[in-house]
């Protein structure tokens, strides 16, 4: 074979074997994304997913809100002052939660503590007045088998009630993990899924102070 026709081939082949690194998947610059990209992604799916099913209950209380089957409506039953401090309460632990934000950014062990600390209490006191204030309709007969309308309360409020409980278990956990194992990218990168989480539940609740509370008392 003469000089020119085996550099053509040369060439060739290394051209045909870059084409087929490129083709089979997980090798080459055409392999999977890192572990934290699809982590992300997932938990996005997770989070867009929640709000899919926070909207399907809006809708059903938004429809069933007049279904009171000659039982107490939401005028009757609703102290707004009990919510308002709810809401207060969850809104600080945001705010805290991003203060756990900048602390975990800057490396900072004792701040990143007290300011998660501080966001479990307010997530708990928040969680206190909740239960406080289903034991109360509970008490007047308002459950959720007396009319559509308190089943679907309960539901919107004690699912993201619930939420609630379960970031509360995971701010735990987290704390746990950074005074152990200090501040890795993959505890720091769990720690900002539950900081989104935790917003995201902040939010909801804001719809549901709106919708449910001050929407049931003006109605």
């Amino acid at each position: 074979m003469s000089a020119p026709a085996a550099t053509a081939g040369r060439v060739h082949g290394s051209v045909g074997a870059s084409d087929l690194a490129l083709r089979v998947p997980g090798s080459g610059t055409g392999g999977p994304a890192s572990k934290r990209i699809v982590v992300g992604y997932g938990f996005w799916l997770f989070i867009l997913s929640d709000i899919v099913m926070f909207s399907a209950f809006f809708a059903t209380y938004v429809v069933l809100q007049s279904r009171t089957d000659n039982g107490p409506a939401a005028r009757e039953l609703f102290d707004l002052s009990n919510t308002a401090w709810e809401t207060a309460l969850l809104l600080l632990s945001s705010f805290t939660c991003g203060l756990a934000s900048m602390a975990v950014e800057r490396r900072n062990q004792m701040w990143t503590q007290i300011t998660l600390l501080i966001t479990g209490l307010l997530g708990a006191a928040f969680i206190a007045l909740e239960i406080r204030e289903f034991s109360g309709l509970v008490a007047q007969g308002a459950t959720a088998q007396r009319s559509a309308f308190l089943s679907s309360f309960f539901t919107l409020v004690g699912c993201h009630g619930l939420h609630v409980t379960l970031g509360l278990l995971w701010l735990g956990t987290t704390m746990a993990q950074f005074l152990a194992k200090g501040f890795p990218a993959r505890i720091c990168h769990r720690y900002y899924c539950f900081s989104l989480f935790w917003h995201a539940l902040d939010i909801i609740w804001v719809g549901i102070f709106t919708i449910v509370y001050l929407g049931g008392r003006i109605s």
